[in-house]
């Protein structure tokens, strides 16, 4: 019973972190729209701000007398539980500005912190300034992690370090660290985060974006999100050079962090060919991007076949980063292209970044592991070791790798019959859904190629699932499931 004590006590304490979060969110947007934008959301973002910082000032007076442990067994619980409170609150905003219904608004709230980047809101063009900054923030909140964000910002509070960031962090290699303390690998995280953001921004002011939009994007292209404040999202700006800009600072979101850190450090661009996943990744979209051209043009495309080769690697790198930034009517495009897009969509990025997707070190793991049984039946008696980076790769890695694209396969397939017998889509509009929320990618194809508007409440709830389910990965979830998870 002490333990039992001990672990709901770690829960209460834990649950205040992202409550005060979210308030204090609301509250810094209710003054942007007060002295900023003059839109008179203020109430509607005060309101709720003031509301849940008193909840989470009553559950701190309940447990500030004992220190916050997180063991092991824990973390995978409180990462799951950030994710639906932050989740849940940042709907109250949405469903207060666009009328929505709640399944609407949590749908929303949930696609913006995964980065997944679906809606169900229309007439974006016209809506408040600070409720279009609010989604675009939201998406660059949730690109790095709510969890990595608490460890940053809260160090004091000893909320178990790099147990939480293994729940959170993408990728089935999770040990690898920046600097020393866990708290410092938050800290050079975020700072990284923030300086590429900040670079986004800049490049896309200086090709013609308002400094509105500019912050706007910029926010969702580092976060691989692809939530825009426009409808036509970066079609709107009918730019070339906006396309080019969007393409670079969507593949650093793609690419580990851990990597752009290092780059800062030693000054040598050659380290990302030098890196066996951030290599494949990049000679992927190449060749993908290549053959996407190939189909376009082959199609009979009236466009040039410059400016066809730049909108078939804007709208490749925009899916396999899981960004889904659109343009142009990509979705009348030929069936093979579109075909190509959702393979690329679950290839994803690398690990330790923002993008979603299987991650390119998974996919490297299985073709070798492939490789290495191929091998085995020339030579049933050899020592043969798969290796990654020149390393040896550990067998609960290679087990992790097989576990995840096991639960991929059966998540997709069963999500999408659900979908298809909660909502009457057809198959080609359920797998394209679910493909966009378990991989945090947003756009969908066939019925769904404008929004999700015309799915049903039943049908967002289970995308909303979906999208938690895909951002953290599967297992972080799957094992509160398991009976012995709770055996303490």
């Amino acid at each position: 019973m002490v333990i039992r004590s001990r672990y709901l006590h770690s829960l209460v304490a834990l649950s205040m972190l992202p409550l005060a979060i979210v308030g204090t969110l609301f509250v810094g947007f209710a003054y942007l729209s007060l002295f900023l934008f003059h839109d008179n959301l203020t109430r509607v973002f005060f309101y709720p701000g003031l509301t849940l910082w008193v909840l989470a000032s009553f559950l701190w007076l309940l447990v500030r007398h004992q220190a916050i442990v997180i063991q092991v067994r824990i973390a995978p619980l409180f990462a799951t539980l950030a994710w639906i409170i932050t989740g849940l609150c940042s709907a109250i905003p949405i469903a207060s500005v666009t009328g929505i219904s709640p399944t609407g608004a949590i749908f929303e709230s949930f696609s913006a912190l995964t980065t997944t980047g679906a809606t169900v809101l229309s007439n974006l063009d016209s809506m408040p300034l600070s409720f279009l900054m609010y989604r675009q923030f939201l998406q660059w909140l949730g690109g790095l992690g709510i969890v990595i964000f608490v460890v940053a910002v809260l160090p004091h509070l000893n909320v178990g370090g790099m147990k939480l960031l293994k729940a959170e962090v993408p990728g089935p290699t999770k040990d690898d660290k920046l600097v020393a303390r866990t708290v410092n690998t938050a800290h050079y995280l975020w700072l990284v985060y923030g300086a590429i953001t900040l670079l986004c921004a800049l490049a896309y002011y200086l090709v013609g974006m308002s400094w509105f939009d500019a912050i706007a994007h910029s926010f969702s292209t580092v976060s691989t999100g692809g939530f825009s404040t426009h409808d036509a999202s970066l079609g709107f700006f009918h730019s070339e050079l906006v396309y080019l800009v969007s393409d670079l600072f969507m593949l650093m979101g793609a690419i580990n962090f851990a990597l752009h850190f290092q780059l800062f450090k030693i000054k040598n661009p050659r380290l990302y060919l030098e890196n066996e996943e951030a290599r494949s990744f990049l000679l992927i979209i190449l060749s993908f991007g290549l053959l996407m051209s190939a189909v376009l043009l082959f199609s009979g495309q009236t466009e040039s076949p410059l400016l066809t080769l730049n909108h078939a690697f804007f709208i490749l790198i925009s899916f396999i980063t899981s960004t889904g930034f659109g343009a142009e009517d990509f979705t009348e495009w030929p069936l093979a292209g579109l075909f190509l897009l959702l393979i690329s969509a679950y290839l994803g990025g690398c690990a330790g970044s923002t993008a979603g997707g299987s991650k390119i070190i998974r996919i490297i793991i299985l073709l070798k592991l492939v490789r290495r049984e191929i091998q085995r039946l020339i030579h049933p008696h050899g020592v043969l070791t798969i290796r990654y980076q020149g390393r040896p790769v550990d067998d609960a890695v290679v087990r992790n790798t097989l576990a995840f694209i096991f639960f991929v396969i059966l998540s997709s397939t069963g999500l999408t019959l659900l979908l298809m017998m909660t909502t009457g889509l057809d198959i080609w509009s359920a797998v394209s859904a679910v493909s966009a929320c378990l991989n945090v990618l947003g756009p969908a194809f066939g019925d769904l190629s404008s929004n999700f508007q015309s799915v049903n409440d039943l049908g967002l709830a289970l995308l909303s699932i979906a999208m938690v389910l895909g951002r953290l990965e599967y297992l972080t979830i799957i094992v509160l499931f398991m009976p012995k998870f709770w055996q303490y």
